[in-house]
């Protein structure tokens, strides 16, 4: 049984919390049923507009969880008051936490080469009991069919429940939804920056910076050659067309 979601601009946003995320990654790990997850802000829902393949890939997924404060709100005037937000870094944090006395088994696949390597310490500092069995950073460049096999039978060696990937979007959306048949009945959660984020290699924008909803302009003037476009025109952009959505001037085919 998959939450209810909520149209934005034609991406279903699923209507979650995050002790109701954690209880269904929990009910699919205990039954083996291999899902993932897609932690969705206002990028993913504009590469939807732009990627129709994109879209499907949000909609396949067990969870589509509103991973940035504008989706929440959105969510919210909607009438669900339940929903908050899941932000990656957050999320794989209690996560951990959660499951740090269990049996269940970690892999950290994405990341710079050594990054996942350093991230594996930095959650066992913090998590001395968790099983992180596995870290992998592909090289930069599409890999080939034998070594993408290669690197699946690595990773099932490894028996897994849970699969961390950092590639950023959309890349390692594509790469759940293409690997979720074959790693073996796990569940695979692409958290994208948090690799980056966790192991201090990126700044994080302040707590009350985040909860207002202006962490965008904190990664803006850290980063401002990479993510200018996406701020400053997809930002603009989104905010036209769901007062369109608003306004019944546009609406999704799923509407």
């Amino acid at each position: 049984m998959f939450p209810p979601r909520f149209n934005v601009l034609g991406v279903g946003i699923s209507i979650v919390d995050l002790p109701t995320s954690i209880s269904l990654v929990q009910e699919w790990i205990k039954n083996r049923d291999s899902q993932y997850i897609c932690f969705c802000n206002v990028y993913t829902v504009m590469s939807c507009q732009r990627d129709p393949a994109f879209c499907k890939v949000i909609e396949s997924a067990g969870l589509a969880v509103p991973d940035g404060m504008p989706l929440v709100w959105i969510g919210r005037l909607k009438g669900n008051k339940q929903i908050s937000r899941l932000y990656g870094p957050d999320f794989m944090v209690a996560l951990c936490q959660f499951f740090e006395d269990t049996d269940y088994r970690h892999y950290l696949y994405g990341g710079a080469p050594g990054v996942a390597e350093d991230l594996k310490g930095e959650l066992l500092k913090r998590f001395p009991h968790l099983q992180i069995v596995g870290t992998y950073s592909p090289p930069f460049q599409p890999l080939t069919e034998e070594e993408d096999k290669e690197v699946v039978e690595r990773i099932n060696a490894t028996s897994p429940q849970i699969v961390w990937v950092g590639l950023g979007t959309p890349k390692q959306e594509y790469w759940a939804y293409k690997h979720v048949s074959r790693i073996t009945s796990a569940v695979i959660l692409p958290v994208g920056a948090a690799f980056d984020f966790l192991t201090g290699r990126v700044p994080q924008a302040p707590r009350w910076m985040q909860q207002a909803g202006l962490e965008w302009f904190f990664r803006l003037l850290s980063e401002p050659r990479r993510l200018w476009r996406r701020y400053l025109i997809e930002n603009p952009k989104f905010l036209l067309m769901v007062l369109g959505q608003a306004l019944g001037l546009w609406k999704s085919t799923k509407e």
